[in-house]
């Protein structure tokens, strides 16, 4: 495939990710079973594109970076054998070290809480995750009526499970500080 222009960035990604990103000819398979492209601002196969042609911001701001829940739909379809999850672990990656914000800032407060969570924790209680989320993007009241059904049905714990190996995942989290 033919891409003219600089191709620095899509070089930097296929060496984070080791995928060979030029490879990929759009046929869309990607994005044929994407479960999250319905709610993303471009596409998976867009994604691809976009790299092969060193459009660098637009990626990096996108919301579908960070919507992708790595389930490898996209890579068992790819006919190229392209493995799209690492392609967007590694677009994340680059878009934390060059402090670009995702387009909607939820999706950045969504994942630090998460990750406050797990370092406080060492996993997710969704209690008091979603209630910082909450706090911290300003919807408090949103999605009350169906944390409340969750809740009766017993599907949200309101008191943190205690876990073996806390002390290790801080550790972990202060080995990977980049600020």
């Amino acid at each position: 495939m033919l891409i003219k222009g600089d191709k620095s960035f899509c070089n930097e990604i296929s060496r984070l990710s080791g995928q060979d990103i030029i490879s990929c000819y759009q046929c869309g398979e990607c994005t044929a079973g994407c479960p999250v492209a319905y709610a993303a601002d471009i596409t998976p196969n867009q994604v691809t594109r976009l790299v092969q042609l060193g459009e660098e911001d637009r990626v990096l701001r996108s919301k579908m970076i960070w919507l992708c829940v790595g389930c490898e739909t996209c890579t068992t379809r790819c006919p190229r054998g392209i493995e799209l999850a690492k392609v967007m672990d590694a677009l994340r990656e680059t878009s934390v070290k060059k402090k670009v914000k995702p387009g909607d800032p939820s999706i950045s407060t969504f994942h630090q809480t998460f990750l406050n969570s797990v370092e406080r924790l060492g996993r997710v209680h969704e209690v008091s995750m979603l209630a910082e989320y909450k706090l911290r993007s300003r919807q408090l009241f949103t999605d009350l009526l169906l944390g409340a059904k969750m809740f009766l049905k017993g599907k949200l714990a309101l008191i943190p499970e205690v876990i073996k190996g806390r002390r290790e995942i801080k550790e972990i989290f202060n080995k990977t500080r980049t600020d």
